[in-house]
């Protein structure tokens, strides 16, 4: 129903199966996952996590049914979307902030089980200038080129849009690839005491924010081969681009906080 049939500008849900649906796969998939952490199969947890993916397809399907073909998204719920947005990238910024804090914490106060410095005796820290600045150069890439897609979707240049999707998608993938290969490469494990700990939370929290954010960008890419983004009505790829800037933005703070001022406290260690 249209706007003007309803006689406002809001959009009143239906009754949807997603919510119920979805928490109950939430459920099974933790009830598995902690089965599995104490011995038993992680097949257990496979049902819960299967049935969370067919939800958040079924659920955005539904989303952007709304949006393209039934005309429920006007101005006023697409700046409510908005707000929702703002208020989401707020909340993932806090995450953030905890596991920074944590970081810190031991950092500038390292007790005594450490050894009193910081990065522990034990541990060999990442060379900052090497995969994590290859990673740095491909992630601010990234934000170029999902700009770039932006601005020729407000030009409605449909091949300029593809090509900085196509592009970001790529390198997004990227990113996570030359991540796995760093962790295959670590010189310690995630038990090994609170450098490691708070070091894989942070980087791995980012990198599976990274996974969620291109995922989020090729479903867009999917969308504009479609031709379902115009330059005034968008707000699905305008989402996912300030999603993907939150992570360009992170990624910054992690690599001068973890792996270069950690660095720099390894080396006035060694020279010791």
């Amino acid at each position: 129903m249209s706007a003007e049939a309803k006689g406002h500008d809001y959009h009143l849900v239906n009754p949807s199966p997603w919510p119920v649906l979805g928490a109950i796969g939430a459920f099974a998939a933790a009830i598995g996952a902690i089965s599995a952490m104490h011995g038993a199969s992680w097949l257990w947890a496979a049902p819960g996590f299967l049935l969370i993916l067919y939800v958040m397809y079924a659920w955005w399907s539904d989303v952007v049914r709304e949006a393209e073909f039934e005309g429920h998204h006007t101005p006023v719920v697409q700046l409510h979307h908005r707000y929702g947005m703002v208020l989401f990238i707020a909340s993932e910024v806090m995450f953030f902030v905890a596991w920074f804090w944590a970081y810190f914490n031991a950092a500038l106060y390292p007790t005594e089980a450490i050894g009193h410095h910081w990065p522990p005796a034990n541990i060999e820290v990442f060379d900052p200038w090497h995969l994590p600045f290859v990673n740095t150069l491909i992630l601010l890439l990234s934000g170029t080129t999902v700009t770039w897609a932006h601005h020729a979707l407000l030009e409605n240049d449909r091949k300029g849009l593809i090509n900085g999707l196509v592009c970001t998608v790529i390198l997004g993938a990227l990113f996570s690839c030359v991540q796995a290969y760093e962790y295959s490469h670590a010189a310690f494990g995630f038990t090994d005491g609170i450098y490691a700990s708070t070091f894989y939370m942070a980087t791995g929290f980012h990198g599976f924010h990274v996974f969620v954010g291109t995922i989020f960008l090729l479903v867009c890419l999917i969308r504009a081969a479609k031709g379902q983004f115009k330059p005034n009505h968008h707000f699905g790829f305008e989402a996912a681009a300030w999603y993907w800037h939150f992570v360009d933005v992170v990624w910054l703070f992690l690599f001068a906080c973890i792996y270069w001022w950690g660095s720099l406290h390894a080396v006035a260690h060694a020279a010791e």
